[in-house]
C-alpha cells in the first residue's frame, strides 16, 4: 500500500496533436484496436496471429507494453484518488452486520407474506380462468344447442309444408254411404266404398306423420320463444297448422262415414300427437252421434212430449242404447286396439321378459326410495326428535319420548 501511496501522479495529457492538414493524430495505430481487449470473447493467441502478418512482433510487443504501462498508471491514479475513502470503509461498516441481522426477520416475514399472497392470487386467477372457460364452454354449448334447435325447427316447418302438399285427394264418395247406416257391418266391403279406400288410408298415414312432425315443431317453438327467427316463421307455422287441421278433419269424417278402422285409428293417433283430442270428440259427436239422436228423437219432441207415454220413452231409450252399441261402440274398439283388454292380459304383458328387462333399466324402486327419503326425511326427523316442554323434568321427558317413539 505504501508503494501505491507514493506513486507518481499521472502526467496530464497534452493537447491532441495534428498533422499537416489539421486532422488529429490518433494515439494508437489503426491495427492496435485496444477495445478488442474488453470483449468477452477476446483470444490473445488469435489476436497475435492476426496481426503478425502485417506488424512486426517487436512493434506489437512494444505497443502492448506501452498500453500496459498506461493502464497501470491509470489504475494507480484511481486508487490514489479514492484511497482515503477505501481506508475509512472498514470504520464505516461497523454495526452493519447487526443491522442486517435485525432486518433479516422482518424481511423473511415479508417474503413469506408475499409468497402466500402470490399463491392465493395464482389460485384465484386459476379459479377465475377455469370459471371463465367453463362459462365460455357452457355459453358456446348453449348457443350451439339453440342454433341446432332453430335449424331443426326450420327443417321441420319445411318438411311439414312439403308433406301437406303431397297429401293425396280421396274421391268424394260420402254420398254413397248413409251416415248412420245400420245395414253395414263394422268393416264395410261394399263396392261403393272400395273406391278410394287405399287413397284414404295413405292420406291418414301421411297425416299421422305430419302430426308427429308438428308435435316436434311445438316442442322446438316452446324452447325458443321470443326469438326473431321463430317469430318470422309464425305465419308459416299457423298456415301449416290450419292446413293440417282441415285435412285431418276431412279425413276423419270420411273414415267415420265409411267405418274404415285404419283411417280412424291413424286420425285418432294424429289428434293425440297434436294434443287436440277435443276436436276428434266434437267431429264424432257431429258426424255419428247427432244424426242418430235426431233420427230417434225428432226436433219437435219438446212440443209433443206431453202426449208421449212412458212406454215410448222406454222405446226411445232402448233404441238409443242399441244405436250406441251398434254404431258408436266401434270407435272404442278402434281406439283401444293394441292395448290390454283385461286384467289377465295386463298381468301376462307384465310377465313378459321384454317388459321385465325394460323396467329394470329404470331402477324404479331405488328412485322411489330416494324420493321418499327426500320428502319424508325432514318430517320423520322432526317427529322423532325429543321435545322438551317448559316445566317438565328429565324423568317425564324420558317417559314422553318413549311413548312418542312407541306410537310411531
Amino acid at each position: 500500500m505504501a508503494d501505491l501511496a507514493v506513486a507518481p501522479r499521472p502526467v496530464p495529457i497534452a493537447a491532441t496533436a495534428t498533422d499537416l492538414f489539421a486532422d488529429p493524430i490518433e494515439a494508437h495505430p489503426p491495427w492496435s484496436r485496444p477495445e478488442s481487449f474488453l470483449r468477452a470473447s477476446f483470444d490473445p493467441d488469435a489476436y497475435v496471429v492476426e496481426l503478425r502478418s502485417y506488424v512486426p512482433l517487436e512493434s506489437l510487443a512494444a505497443k502492448l507494453r506501452a498500453h500496459l504501462a498506461a493502464l497501470r498508471a491509470e489504475l494507480v491514479g484511481l486508487i490514489n484518488r479514492d484511497y482515503a475513502d477505501f481506508v475509512g470503509l472498514s470504520a464505516r461498516l461497523k454495526g452493519v452486520a447487526a443491522a442486517a441481522a435485525r432486518m433479516r426477520a422482518p424481511l423473511a416475514d415479508l417474503r413469506d407474506k408475499v409468497a402466500a399472497f402470490r399463491a392465493a392470487k395464482a389460485a384465484a386467477f386459476a379459479a377465475l380462468r377455469a370459471g371463465l372457460e367453463q362459462r365460455a364452454a357452457a355459453s358456446a354449448s348453449a348457443a350451439r344447442e339453440l342454433l341446432e334447435l332453430l335449424l331443426d325447427a326450420s327443417h321441420v316447418v319445411s318438411k311439414v309444408e312439403k308433406l301437406i302438399k303431397e297429401l293425396p285427394t280421396a274421391p268424394s264418395d260420402s254420398s254413397n254411404v248413409g251416415v248412420g247406416s245400420a245395414d253395414k257391418g263394422y268393416f264395410s266391403n261394399d263396392t261403393n266404398v272400395v273406391a278410394g279406400t287405399d287413397v284414404r288410408e295413405t292420406q291418414s298415414i301421411l297425416l299421422e306423420r305430419i302430426a308427429s312432425e308438428m308435435n316436434w315443431l311445438k316442442f322446438y317453438i316452446s324452447h325458443a320463444q321470443n326469438l326473431p327467427f321463430i317469430e318470422n316463421m309464425e305465419k308459416r307455422v299457423q298456415g301449416a297448422t290450419k292446413l293440417l287441421d282441415g285435412s285431418l278433419e276431412r279425413c276423419f269424417v270420411v273414415g267415420l262415414e265409411h267405418r274404415n278402422a285404419k283411417v280412424i285409428y291413424n286420425c285418432l293417433s294424429s289428434y293425440a300427437a297434436i294434443d287436440n283430442t277435443s276436436s276428434a270428440e266434437e267431429l264424432f259427436r257431429a258426424t255419428v252421434v247427432s244424426p242418430l239422436i235426431q233420427k230417434i228423437v225428432p226436433q219437435n219432441y219438446a212440443k209433443a212430449v206431453s202426449g208421449v207415454s212412458s212406454d215410448d220413452l222406454e222405446d226411445d231409450y232402448q233404441q238409443i242404447m242399441q244405436c250406441t252399441e251398434k254404431d258408436c261402440k266401434f270407435i272404442l274398439e278402434i281406439s283401444s286396439s293394441g292395448y290390454c283388454p283385461s286384467k289377465s292380459a295386463v298381468t301376462k304383458f307384465r310377465s313378459e321378459p321384454a317388459y321385465t328387462d325394460f323396467m329394470r333399466l329404470w331402477h324404479v324402486s331405488v328412485y322411489f326410495s330416494l324420493r321418499f327419503q327426500e320428502i319424508a326425511g325432514g318430517l320423520d326427523s322432526a317427529l322423532t326428535a325429543t321435545i322438551s316442554p317448559v316445566g317438565m323434568n328429565e324423568n317425564q321427558m324420558k317417559q314422553k319420548s318413549l311413548l312418542f317413539k312407541q306410537s310411531i
